[in-house]
Protein backbone atom coordinates (compact mmCIF):
# COMPACT_ATOMS: atom_id res chain seq x y z
CA UNK A 1 0.00 0.00 0.00
CA UNK A 2 1.18 3.54 -0.75
CA UNK A 3 2.92 5.20 2.13
CA UNK A 4 0.36 8.72 1.70
CA UNK A 5 -2.52 6.40 1.56
CA UNK A 6 -1.87 4.67 4.61
CA UNK A 7 -0.95 7.86 6.54
CA UNK A 8 -4.27 9.66 4.98
CA UNK A 9 -5.95 6.14 6.46
CA UNK A 10 -4.12 6.32 9.66
CA UNK A 11 -3.78 9.69 10.89
CA UNK A 12 -5.56 11.89 8.63
CA UNK A 13 -9.06 11.07 8.67
CA UNK A 14 -8.90 10.63 12.77
CA UNK A 15 -7.49 14.70 12.78
CA UNK A 16 -10.30 15.58 10.11
CA UNK A 17 -12.78 13.69 12.36
CA UNK A 18 -12.36 15.52 15.10
CA UNK A 19 -11.60 18.75 13.55
CA UNK A 20 -14.86 19.19 11.61
CA UNK A 21 -17.16 16.80 13.86
CA UNK A 22 -17.85 14.29 11.48
CA UNK A 23 -20.57 12.06 12.23
CA UNK A 24 -19.68 9.55 9.12
CA UNK A 25 -16.81 8.43 8.35
CA UNK A 26 -17.84 8.41 4.15
CA UNK A 27 -18.09 12.76 4.67
CA UNK A 28 -14.69 12.78 5.66
CA UNK A 29 -12.51 14.38 2.08
CA UNK A 30 -10.23 12.70 0.03
CA UNK A 31 -8.78 12.85 -3.16
CA UNK A 32 -11.17 12.16 -5.75
CA UNK A 33 -8.81 12.34 -8.84
CA UNK A 34 -5.51 14.40 -10.35
CA UNK A 35 -6.13 16.05 -13.57
CA UNK A 36 -2.72 17.57 -15.20
CA UNK A 37 -3.49 19.45 -18.38
CA UNK A 38 -1.36 21.59 -21.04
CA UNK A 39 -2.27 23.92 -23.62
CA UNK A 40 -0.92 24.04 -26.66
CA UNK A 41 -1.75 27.59 -27.68
CA UNK A 42 0.07 29.06 -30.55
CA UNK A 43 1.73 25.69 -31.24
CA UNK A 44 -1.86 24.69 -33.28
CA UNK A 45 -0.57 23.40 -36.12
CA UNK A 46 2.46 21.91 -34.96
CA UNK A 47 2.08 18.08 -34.83
CA UNK A 48 5.91 17.58 -33.36
CA UNK A 49 4.54 19.75 -30.35
CA UNK A 50 1.66 17.65 -29.71
CA UNK A 51 3.91 14.46 -29.37
CA UNK A 52 6.31 16.18 -27.14
CA UNK A 53 3.92 17.39 -24.69
CA UNK A 54 2.32 13.74 -24.97
CA UNK A 55 5.47 11.66 -24.42
CA UNK A 56 6.59 14.14 -21.32
CA UNK A 57 3.28 13.85 -19.78
CA UNK A 58 3.42 9.87 -20.05
CA UNK A 59 6.54 10.08 -18.62
CA UNK A 60 5.35 11.90 -15.36
CA UNK A 61 2.69 10.03 -15.00
CA UNK A 62 3.06 6.89 -16.36
CA UNK A 63 -0.15 6.69 -18.47
CA UNK A 64 -0.73 7.66 -22.18
CA UNK A 65 -1.78 11.22 -22.48
CA UNK A 66 -5.38 12.37 -24.19
CA UNK A 67 -5.51 15.06 -26.60
CA UNK A 68 -8.25 17.45 -26.05
CA UNK A 69 -10.29 18.76 -28.40
CA UNK A 70 -11.83 22.15 -28.87
CA UNK A 71 -15.86 22.53 -28.03
CA UNK A 72 -16.71 25.63 -30.44
CA UNK A 73 -15.00 27.30 -32.93
CA UNK A 74 -13.54 31.04 -31.49
CA UNK A 75 -12.46 32.94 -34.82
CA UNK A 76 -10.59 35.28 -32.40
CA UNK A 77 -8.19 32.15 -31.98
CA UNK A 78 -8.67 30.73 -35.15
CA UNK A 79 -9.75 27.55 -33.31
CA UNK A 80 -12.32 25.37 -35.04
CA UNK A 81 -14.28 22.45 -33.66
CA UNK A 82 -12.80 19.49 -33.40
CA UNK A 83 -9.10 20.89 -33.42
CA UNK A 84 -6.90 19.92 -30.84
CA UNK A 85 -5.99 22.48 -28.15
CA UNK A 86 -4.77 20.57 -25.05
CA UNK A 87 -3.23 17.38 -23.91
CA UNK A 88 -4.76 15.93 -20.97
CA UNK A 89 -3.79 12.96 -18.13
CA UNK A 90 -6.52 12.05 -15.36
CA UNK A 91 -5.12 9.99 -12.56
CA UNK A 92 -7.33 8.02 -9.82
CA UNK A 93 -6.48 5.50 -7.26
CA UNK A 94 -3.03 4.19 -6.67
CA UNK A 95 -1.28 6.12 -9.48
CA UNK A 96 -2.99 9.47 -8.02
CA UNK A 97 -2.00 8.54 -4.56
CA UNK A 98 1.66 8.08 -5.88
CA UNK A 99 2.08 11.55 -8.17
CA UNK A 100 0.94 13.26 -5.27
CA UNK A 101 2.91 11.69 -2.61
CA UNK A 102 5.73 12.82 -5.24
CA UNK A 103 4.82 16.45 -6.10
CA UNK A 104 4.76 16.60 -2.17
CA UNK A 105 7.87 15.19 -1.14
CA UNK A 106 9.94 15.65 -4.53
CA UNK A 107 8.33 18.26 -7.46
CA UNK A 108 7.48 21.23 -5.09
CA UNK A 109 10.61 21.07 -3.30
CA UNK A 110 12.44 21.01 -6.61
CA UNK A 111 10.80 24.52 -8.02
CA UNK A 112 13.03 27.44 -8.47
CA UNK A 113 12.68 29.90 -5.88
CA UNK A 114 10.04 27.94 -4.32
CA UNK A 115 8.42 29.75 -0.95
CA UNK A 116 5.17 27.81 -0.66
CA UNK A 117 2.21 27.74 -2.78
CA UNK A 118 -0.92 29.89 -2.16
CA UNK A 119 -4.39 29.25 -0.32
CA UNK A 120 -6.11 31.32 -3.12
CA UNK A 121 -6.24 28.63 -5.83
CA UNK A 122 -9.29 26.72 -4.56
CA UNK A 123 -12.62 26.71 -5.59
CA UNK A 124 -15.67 26.61 -3.85
CA UNK A 125 -16.07 22.74 -4.13
CA UNK A 126 -12.54 22.44 -2.18
CA UNK A 127 -10.52 21.56 -5.78
CA UNK A 128 -6.92 22.44 -6.21
CA UNK A 129 -4.83 23.68 -8.66
CA UNK A 130 -1.68 24.77 -9.02
CA UNK A 131 0.48 25.37 -12.30
CA UNK A 132 4.32 24.79 -13.47
CA UNK A 133 5.79 27.28 -15.72
CA UNK A 134 7.84 24.57 -16.89
CA UNK A 135 8.14 20.52 -16.12
CA UNK A 136 11.38 19.96 -15.08
CA UNK A 137 10.73 20.08 -11.03
CA UNK A 138 9.84 16.51 -11.83
CA UNK A 139 12.18 13.76 -11.54
CA UNK A 140 11.41 11.79 -14.62
CA UNK A 141 12.47 14.60 -16.43
CA UNK A 142 15.94 15.04 -17.28
CA UNK A 143 17.51 18.29 -18.21
CA UNK A 144 19.77 16.55 -21.40
CA UNK A 145 16.36 15.22 -22.67
CA UNK A 146 14.42 18.28 -22.93
CA UNK A 147 12.82 18.56 -26.90
CA UNK A 148 10.45 21.59 -25.98
CA UNK A 149 9.92 23.46 -22.35
CA UNK A 150 6.39 24.10 -21.92
CA UNK A 151 4.13 24.65 -18.39
CA UNK A 152 1.49 22.28 -17.09
CA UNK A 153 -1.49 22.62 -14.90
CA UNK A 154 -2.33 19.98 -12.16
CA UNK A 155 -5.87 20.03 -10.64
CA UNK A 156 -6.26 18.13 -7.64
CA UNK A 157 -9.99 17.04 -7.32
CA UNK A 158 -11.82 16.20 -3.81
CA UNK A 159 -14.95 15.33 -2.37
CA UNK A 160 -14.87 18.08 0.10
CA UNK A 161 -17.62 20.17 0.01
CA UNK A 162 -16.42 23.79 0.26
CA UNK A 163 -12.58 25.59 0.72
CA UNK A 164 -11.92 25.30 4.25
CA UNK A 165 -12.49 21.53 3.96
CA UNK A 166 -10.16 21.00 0.72
CA UNK A 167 -7.55 23.07 2.46
CA UNK A 168 -7.48 20.96 5.54
CA UNK A 169 -7.27 17.92 3.48
CA UNK A 170 -4.12 19.59 1.13
CA UNK A 171 -2.15 20.51 4.45
CA UNK A 172 -2.99 17.35 6.05
CA UNK A 173 -1.44 15.45 3.32
CA UNK A 174 1.63 17.66 3.74
CA UNK A 175 1.14 20.35 1.25
CA UNK A 176 3.35 23.50 1.60
CA UNK A 177 0.96 26.34 1.62
CA UNK A 178 2.31 29.87 2.48
CA UNK A 179 1.12 31.32 5.66
CA UNK A 180 -1.52 34.29 5.39
CA UNK A 181 0.17 37.85 5.97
Amino acid sequence: MNNLRQQYKEKIVPALKKKFGYKNVHQIPTLDKVVLNVGVGSHLKDKDYFEAVSNTLARITGQKAVLTKSKKSVSNFKIRTGMVVGVSVTLRKERMWDFIEKIVKVTLPRVRDFRGITTKSFDQQGNYSVGFKEYLPFPEVSPDEIETLHGLEVVINTTAINKEEGEALLTELGFPFKEAK
